[in-house]
């Protein structure tokens, strides 16, 4: 099973990427992860991926691409880890999920002749879809070391926020302590939010426990990200 993560949207670009791998390897299957993720935002898809990605069946091929440095110095790298196979650029997007399953090998993709505004397409598509067709990985390149390392800022309780979803819900890497309120505090707010076990419980804007098992800040049947102007990457307390 091919697996992608992408800021392509519903767009031709997340198709002919799908075509690409159905002309090589007809009897794939392909899952999407998300294709939504916001544009050039790596840090937003390296969370949605580290936190999603071990849901999937042992196996699978991660097809990642958040690149804003397409056609530049980073190299395009295919990796074998613990369980699954993650493809795409070596920009940080898919570190932490790698590193966390235990990276056994990395190769550099080739990207000769393949368009340097889309190597979705014309070098990660096509290298999920050999994978996934049986060819071994040591087979698509020469053995490579991941260079950009991606993590996330958690000190104490200073974190930061690493999405904003479909919903307007602040998903930060703060983890609950057990509060009932938290005080939030950032350069842009300072704000006591009630902690709420369920969003039936909310009023107004609130504290809740995610699926990632962090905290995030909601409002009950609105968007908390049209009330707090905070944004992927700003750096914030929940005290």
């Amino acid at each position: 099973m091919i697996v992608t993560l992408t800021d392509f949207g519903e767009s031709e670009y997340l198709g002919a990427m799908k075509g690409m791998i159905y002309s090589i390897s007809p009897d794939s299957r392909i899952a999407d992860l998300c294709n939504n993720v916001s544009c050039c935002s790596v840090r937003e898809g390296a969370w949605i991926l580290y936190k999603n990605y071990m849901f999937f069946p042992k196996g699978s091929i991660f097809l990642c691409v958040a690149d804003p440095g397409v056609g530049g110095q980073r190299k395009c790298i295919a990796a074998r880890t613990k369980d699954y196979y993650f493809v795409g650029p070596d920009n940080g997007l898919m570190h932490k999920a790698m590193a966390e399953d235990g990276i056994a090998e990395a190769v550099a993709l080739p990207a000769e002749g393949a368009s340097k505004t889309f190597h979705g397409r014309d070098v990660f598509a096509k290298a999920a879809a050999m994978l996934d067709k049986g060819t071994k990985i040591s087979q698509l390149g020469p053995k490579a070391e991941i260079e950009s390392e991606l993590d996330f800022h958690l000190k104490g309780r200073e974190g930061e926020v690493v999405r904003i979803d479909h919903f307007g819900n602040i998903i930060t890497n703060l983890p609950s302590i057990g509060k009932s309120s938290y005080m939030l505090r950032s350069k842009k707010i300072s704000k006591t939010l009630v902690f709420c076990n369920t969003y039936e419980e909310g009023s107004g804007l609130f504290a809740i426990v995610g699926s990632g098992n962090t905290l995030e800040i909601s409002v009950k049947g609105g968007s908390a990200a049209e009330k707090i102007p905070l944004k992927v990457g700003d750096m914030l307390e929940l005290l």
